[in-house]
């Protein structure tokens, strides 16, 4: 991750005292990626996980998680020269989809993908985010993509809640650990 990235973050995220409950102090990242220079900082620094040691995309294809995984993965892809697939919350997408569930700490969610139109196997995906914190999003999303067939082995996210064990978590994954890229750590 560059200097940059994390000068950018480190500006510009707005910590919130007692939201979204008393004793959480909330990182919105939402005046980073309103800034163009911060911006681009950020999206430069994700893309790094990206690279392989020739400095080209070691893979091809990136997968933005809903919904500000939509805007990072956007400009990781154009920074990479690869196509960025959106993995959506459940209802989003018209049949048929993939759809991956997972346990939430107040309940469940679902994550989708097309069924069809988008070739997945043999696949090398990055996933990237705005924040990884117990890691169950990120999970079930490289569940969901490994199963259409792709290779998932790293993460991108601005933010990693250090605290909350999502990488420890990803670490345990059936079908091999992700490593995970993080601008800033809390």
């Amino acid at each position: 991750m560059t200097d940059a990235a994390r000068a950018a973050v480190a500006a510009h995220t707005r910590h919130v005292a007692g939201f979204p409950e008393s004793g959480v102090v909330f990182a919105d990242l939402t005046p980073v990626f309103a800034d163009g220079t911060a911006l681009a900082a950020v999206i430069d620094g994700l893309a790094a996980a990206g690279r392989g040691p020739d400095g080209g995309a070691a893979v091809d294809l990136v997968a933005g998680l809903d919904a500000r995984g939509f805007l990072l993965g956007s400009g990781v892809a154009l920074r990479l020269g690869v196509g960025t697939l959106a993995v959506r919350k459940a209802g989003k997408l018209p049949p048929p989809v993939l759809r991956e569930e997972y346990q939430l700490e107040y309940g469940s969610a679902a994550l989708e993908i097309p069924a069809e139109g988008i070739a997945l196997e043999g696949k090398r995906i990055l996933i990237v985010d705005d924040v990884l914190a117990t890691g169950g999003t990120v999970s079930a999303a490289v569940a969901l993509l490994r199963r259409a067939g792709a290779t998932v082995d790293r993460v991108s996210v601005v933010l990693e809640l250090e605290a909350l064990g999502g990488r420890a978590r990803l670490q345990e994954l059936p079908g091999g650990a992700i490593a995970v890229s993080a601008i800033s750590v809390g």
